[in-house]
């Protein structure tokens, strides 16, 4: 088959490997699209090597039909369209994926669109409201609310009855949120964060924040945070080392939590499996009745993976990058 690798420079290239095959408990998927995530950009790079045993090819999420089940796997049928989180794999025409991460698609989604979904619907999900608790009528803020997660937590956290705030950088990047829900758009070149969210909110400040930054926030964040608020850092584009005062927690009865979908097991408590299960019982009804939807700003041909990694990194574009695999 033919799959994208990178090489020692970080270029990538669309050439010949080694066909895979679904082992017991896995589906093979014939991969239409495959959605571009900034781990991708690390992988490529050589600054984040695949979990033990997953694919060394590039690739987090795909969607494709049903090509191959693997021994004891039911309840799919072959050429079945479908999508699947993976932890490697996807820049490639087939991919083996454990049966507990793949996912039916939302009627009201194309084949290629819902490569977009599963990175992001599982990420938003996972963290708003499994570990977080989110619940209707509070205040969540979203950093880099255009970008694939953040376009998706706006529109998921709207369903569920809350109000958004969001940063982001250019005009249209804020319309866009705008647009999507949100309800306090924050320029976060020019305003400061943490004083537009105690005031949106009375004083209290924000009941869940979604942070891709990671330590050049921290401090901020606390002060942003409510009373008995959750902040869940999912980046680290900010660096990866920050000063908390413990003071400040303690008097807000705080929580700081750091979480990672990719090392997830398969299966158990916490596991891939338990996420998805909850992302197709919850999320995919958001989708069918037009509550959210897939937002894609940019798609490429797999060839042109280099390009559609440049575009991420430049930061220009919102929402998701696709690439199309097959038609």
């Amino acid at each position: 088959m033919q799959a994208i690798m990178a090489d020692s420079k970080g270029q990538l290239t669309w050439q010949e490997v080694t066909d895979v095959a679904p082992r017991e408990g896995e589906v093979l998927i014939k991969v239409s699209a495959a959605g571009v995530n900034r781990a991708d950009l690390l992988q490529a790079a050589g600054k984040y090597p695949p979990p033990p045993g997953a694919s060394e090819i590039i690739g987090l999420e795909v969607s494709g039909t049903v090509a191959r089940l693997g021994d004891g796997v039911t309840g799919w049928d072959a050429e079945q369209p479908v999508c699947a989180l993976l932890a490697g794999g996807g820049y490639a025409e087939y991919v083996a994926v454990p049966a507990e991460q793949v996912m039916p698609i939302p009627e009201t989604v194309e084949l290629h669109e819902a490569a977009a979904l599963p990175e992001v619907a599982c990420t938003v999900w996972s963290n708003l409201v499994m570990t977080a608790g989110l619940r209707a009528g509070q205040l969540v803020l979203v950093h880099g609310g255009a970008s694939g997660i953040g376009t998706h937590a706006i529109q998921v956290a709207g369903a569920l009855g809350n109000r958004v705030a969001v940063t982001a950088g250019a005009k249209n990047k804020l319309e866009l949120c705008a647009e999507l829900g949100a309800e306090i758009t924050i320029g976060y070149r020019d305003e400061d964060f943490v004083e537009r969210v105690r005031t949106e909110s009375g004083g209290a400040g924000a009941d869940v924040i979604l942070d891709i930054m990671g330590a050049s926030y921290l401090d901020r964040n606390i002060d942003a945070l409510a009373p008995d608020g959750r902040l869940v850092i999912i980046g680290m584009q900010g660096g990866i080392k920050g000063e908390l005062n413990i003071a400040k927690l303690l008097g807000k009865r705080a929580g700081v939590i750091a979480t990672a979908l990719r090392s997830r097991p398969v299966s158990g408590p916490g596991s891939k499996a338990d996420i998805v299960t909850e992302v197709v019982a919850n999320v995919w009804p958001m989708i069918a009745d037009g509550q959210v939807r897939p937002i894609i700003g940019a798609e490429f041909g797999i060839e042109q993976a280099g390009a559609a990694h440049e575009l991420l990194e430049s930061g220009e574009v919102s929402g998701k990058v696709v690439l199309r695999v097959a038609d």
